[in-house]
């Protein structure tokens, strides 16, 4: 499924196909994470951090070695791999950058 006029993807676990509900986050994407995804945002399941971010992982391998040095933000806060991306949430993944 797609959103946004095709920018947005929705990544699907298997059990969403059996008919199973799942809750759900959006991910957003910037500078070098949203280069090696190919997108903005996608929609995902909730989850730990760590967990969603393994999830990423899988389905976008060119991001394996970026993630690690991301920041993660959930709903503007900075957070950890074992804190919760509640349902409805927006988890932000930035990677570092250079500036002042």
């Amino acid at each position: 499924m797609t959103h946004m006029e095709g920018r947005d993807q929705v990544a699907e676990p298997a059990a969403a196909h059996a008919g199973a509900h799942q809750a759900t986050v959006t991910v957003r994407y910037w500078a070098g994470a949203k280069a090696a995804t190919g997108v903005p945002t996608e929609t995902v399941a909730a989850g730990a951090v760590g967990q969603v971010l393994a999830g990423i992982a899988a389905r976008h391998p060119r991001t394996a070695p970026l993630l690690p040095v991301c920041a993660a933000l959930v709903d503007g806060v900075s957070v950890g791999p074992e804190d919760l991306v509640p349902p409805g949430a927006v988890l932000d993944i930035l990677p570092p950058f250079a500036g002042g």
